[in-house]
């Protein structure tokens, strides 16, 4: 599904950027096949990517689409669990994730752990389906999703995501004091900074 957001140019490599994360060294938290990292290395200089992935198949599949890319130099694959991160303090100037965030196990863990991990003036970027989409959204999305297998998968995500207000409530709970919620019909959005 990821490849065929990231062909349709769907990816949320342009909101990335467009809040302010194009340079340094940067963490993806759920970075699946890791095309939404790969796609951001594409249209940015000198930066290094982390994935953090639990999935030990998913993150056999980053590192081969990091080497399709010809990023194996500027990319790490770490297994881990979001709620404790084998990284120093202050490690990375940005973090983005998408469409991982209703699929962590403990957010407020792996937000402060995010918060841990990012250095002075650091960015994070999240977005992800928002469990309160119109049904008739709901619907299309259903409709054209392919393969048509997946289906039942996307409604499970959709389910299990958040709600704008819902995320908000989580990040008032956490370090991050500087952040902004914003949507569409299908996603939310948090832009915030350490």
């Amino acid at each position: 599904m990821q490849r065929r957001l990231r062909d349709k140019g769907w990816i949320e490599t342009k909101a990335i950027i467009q809040c302010g994360i194009t340079g340094g060294s940067a963490l993806e938290v759920g970075p699946g096949p890791g095309y939404l990292g790969l796609v951001w290395l594409k249209h940015t200089d000198g930066t290094q990517l982390t994935g953090l992935d639990i999935s030990p198949d998913m993150i056999c599949v980053a590192r081969r689409n990091a080497a399709e890319y010809g990023f194996t130099e500027r990319t790490e694959y770490v297994e881990s669990s979001g709620a404790a991160m084998p990284f120093d303090d202050g490690k990375f100037d940005a973090s983005f994730s998408n469409g991982s965030l209703h699929e962590w196990a403990d957010v407020s863990k792996t937000l402060a752990e995010i918060w841990r991990v990012l250095k002075p003036g650091g960015r994070l970027f999240l977005s992800d389906l928002r469990r309160d989409m119109a049904s008739p959204v709901k619907w299309f999305m259903w409709l054209v999703t392919r393969p048509k297998e997946i289906r039942p998968g996307l409604i499970t995500s959709i389910n299990a995501a958040y709600t704008p207000l819902e995320v908000k409530a989580l990040l008032a709970e956490s370090r991050f004091t500087d952040f902004t919620v914003s949507c569409n019909p299908i996603e939310l959005q948090v832009v915030a900074g350490r």
